[in-house]
């Protein structure tokens, strides 16, 4: 998808190298959207000194990340080691526990600034334009900002009894942690969906959406402290959690090895070999995905309120790029974040998450790519 979006745009991407552990699925990716532009190569990205060959060969401008969170360090380093600049769409992960946080990417920060180059972070939807969405807020529509709440809804159907929108693996870890949210000056924790609400979404109507913690909230309340309260809601139907319930009951969310037939195998990883992939889902995908800010506060002395939101479809995102609307969200901003570093609309040196950005450029050109934004000022935010 990110390719596909980048093969678009040749003025901005004149050369393209996609690379993976599995060169041929590169090969296909190349064939069916590359327009002759992109070369292949096969690339473990847990290895730094692989990495630093590739970049030294190819000689690119910026290393777009769409590899797994528990890639990022590692390619991280070979950006460092190269001098190259560094984007991706979702935060560090340590293989062996599920947790994810900042903190590992932000120590780069001084490093990266001594050698001169940029990392931005979180450049998928949400993280990504949540948060620039978030900063677009608090440059034209507030002097404070009060409460946030980012809400992300999937009301598509793919027809599967269970299948996950993105890599199950990745998926499965981040919505089985206990929620977390923001509440004045500190981190409150929940169990696992335990806070659940009915919100309207446009054009989809009420779905029940749960708390639960994502990563741009760790960001967002460092970089805008006037919030006394932040939290990320998604959507999950009932039969989803159920599954995953059992799931995770019958021990197939684990991520230690266990012994089977005398070799060593990760519960969750086998689940992943068996579950639908999620690129194979967007041919019989209908329906819609709704995600959005919330927020509250004021401007000149009075209350406000202020809702900014996508919808995308699914059969539309399938039509144009053979991918589904979760995939569609996550490409199209990571295609035009590298497009504003390669530019220059966003620059700096050093480590930096997506909202501490000029906002406007983003937002200025976002719509032209697919993800057209709406916004409500002084609506029933129901939150």
């Amino acid at each position: 998808m990110v390719a596909s979006k980048c093969a678009d745009n040749p003025d901005v991407f004149s050369e393209i190298m996609l690379a993976s552990r599995t060169k041929a699925k590169c090969d296909v990716i190349a064939r069916e959207v590359g327009k002759g532009r992109i070369q292949t190569a096969r690339l473990d990205a847990d290895n730094v000194a692989e990495t630093v060959a590739l970049i030294r060969a190819f000689q690119p401008e910026l290393v777009i990340n769409v590899a797994l969170p528990y890639q990022d360090l590692p390619i991280m380093d070979a950006c460092l080691e190269t001098g190259v600049n560094y984007l991706d769409t979702a935060n560090y992960e340590p293989k062996d526990e599920a947790k994810f946080e900042y903190s590992w990417q932000w120590a780069y920060h001084d490093r990266f600034r001594e050698k001169g180059i940029m990392a931005v972070l979180g450049c998928g939807f949400d993280p990504g334009v949540t948060s620039i969405y978030t900063a677009y807020a608090a440059k034209h529509h507030f002097d404070e900002m009060q409460t946030l709440d980012i809400v992300d809804c999937n009301a598509g159907d793919h027809g599967k009894a269970f299948a996950t929108n993105f890599n199950p693996e990745i998926n499965i870890r981040e919505i089985t942690q206990k929620g977390r949210y923001w509440e004045n000056g500190q981190w409150v924790e929940t169990e696992p969906h335990e806070i659940k609400k009915a919100l309207n979404y446009p054009n989809i109507g009420p779905r029940n959406s749960y708390v639960i913690f994502h990563e741009e909230l760790e960001s967002l309340v460092k970089n805008f402290p006037t919030l006394k309260r932040a939290r990320f809601w998604m959507t999950f139907g009932d039969e989803y959690l159920t599954h995953l319930r059992v799931i995770q009951n019958i021990g197939m969310a684990r991520i230690d090895p266990v012994k089977y037939k005398g070799v060593d195998i990760i519960p969750l990883e086998f689940l992943k070999e068996v579950l639908p992939n999620p690129g194979d889902l967007g041919e019989n995908y209908t329906g819609e995905t709704s995600i959005g800010c919330r927020i509250r506060g004021i401007k000149d002395g009075n209350e406000k309120t202020y809702y900014i939101w996508n919808n995308c479809k699914h059969q539309q995102a399938y039509e144009e790029t053979g991918t589904q609307g979760v995939s569609y969200t996550t490409g199209v901003p990571a295609m035009l974040g590298a497009m504003m570093v390669l530019t220059g609309k966003w620059q700096g040196k050093g480590v930096f998450n997506v909202e501490e950005f000029d906002p406007d450029p983003f937002m200025e050109r976002i719509g032209e790519f697919g993800l057209p934004w709406n916004e409500e000022i002084n609506g029933d935010i129901e939150l």
